[in-house]
């Protein structure tokens, strides 16, 4: 995959994305991954642009027509008894079929041993072959898991992320508004951290999951004081390695004779990677304590998914109109 490339402070202002039509990982890398074992390196990587994982059933019996190649190839049991099964000038010719097409890799489940035809093939295309100690459905599961995630649409956004009362809010703003130092007061009022700076945000089936990049997960820079380490000074429960995002509060500096949203009626929405999420914008000025706001907002958005609106059962009893 190709690295994210982050900048703290000021520099990140738009949102960048990444469209990860094909993703190049090490062999070491993807072994590493999904626990396995590397029998063959082969070309020392691999080329992922399918979620689709496959068990080359029709494919050992001679049947390529409708096969597609970039997708990992996984040996079960059954193809397992099968291979052994045939005779060994045909096994040989029919795993030569299937790594001429230039598959990814091969993978076998239950812990089970390559043919020495197979490996002697594997060798001859250059094609990475690994093992695995797990059941073929579970290895499968993990799999396309595991590339679902690798191959989401990616956005990457100036903000930082934290978990209020299981709630997602992304944090946002220009820099120097005190985004760190609010989300640095919700980890200290019992609340978790995801990421700060940056926030590499995917969408995995119509969900907006954020996370940090990996060189800075957990830490946070703090003006006046540098750069901290959640995990270490608050411990592990003070952070999460990634959370949906549910909400965007967007935090603005106060303009005297500006129109805020005093009733909470209009809502508004911002999309990221397609999908539409709840955006509050909170007006920030010495002395308003936006911590508690942000609790206060994720209370709401609960109740909300409870179908309890405040604002709407205010309307209805005072003017007798009933919100949507």
């Amino acid at each position: 995959m190709p690295e994210i490339q982050y900048i703290t402070g000021e520099k990140i202002m738009k949102p960048t994305k990444v469209n990860n039509e094909i993703v190049t990982l090490s062999v070491s890398e993807f072994a590493k991954a999904l626990d396995l074992e590397i029998v063959f390196e082969g070309r020392g990587e691999i080329s992922l642009q399918s979620i689709s994982v496959s068990r080359p059933g029709l494919q050992l019996s001679g049947y390529l027509k409708h096969f597609d190649a970039t997708r990992i190839q996984v040996l079960g049991h059954a193809e397992y008894e099968y291979m052994r099964e045939m005779q060994k000038d045909k096994r040989a010719a029919m795993i030569d079929s299937l790594f001429k097409e230039n598959i990814p890799c091969l993978i076998i489940a239950r812990g089970l041993e390559f043919s020495a035809e197979t490996v002697n093939v594997a060798k001859k295309y250059n094609c990475p072959l690994f093992r695995s100690a797990k059941i073929t459905t579970v290895l499968i599961n993990d799999i396309t898991i595991y590339q679902s995630e690798l191959l989401a649409p990616t956005e990457v956004m100036h903000g930082v992320l934290v978990d209020v009362f299981g709630v997602g809010i992304l944090i946002t703003g220009k820099s120097g508004v005190g985004k760190s130092e609010i989300a640095l007061e919700l980890v200290n009022r019992g609340h978790r951290l995801i990421a700060d700076d940056s926030v590499v945000i995917k969408n995995i089936n119509d969900q907006l999951i954020g996370k940090s990049p990996e060189k800075i997960r957990y830490y946070m820079e703090i003006r006046g004081i540098g750069i901290i380490n959640i995990q270490r000074m608050f411990g592990p429960g003070s952070v999460r390695p990634d959370k949906g995002v549910d909400i965007i509060a967007e935090l603005s500096p106060w303009e005297q004779g500006k129109n805020y949203d005093r009733i909470g009626i209009n809502e508004q929405f911002e999309e990221i990677l397609d999908i539409k999420i709840q955006k509050v914008t909170i007006p920030v000025t010495p002395g308003r304590n936006i911590p508690i706001v942000l609790e206060t907002a994720a209370r709401k958005f609960r109740l909300r998914e409870e179908g309890y609106d405040p604002a709407s059962d205010l309307m209805e009893s005072v003017f007798g109109i009933a919100g949507e």
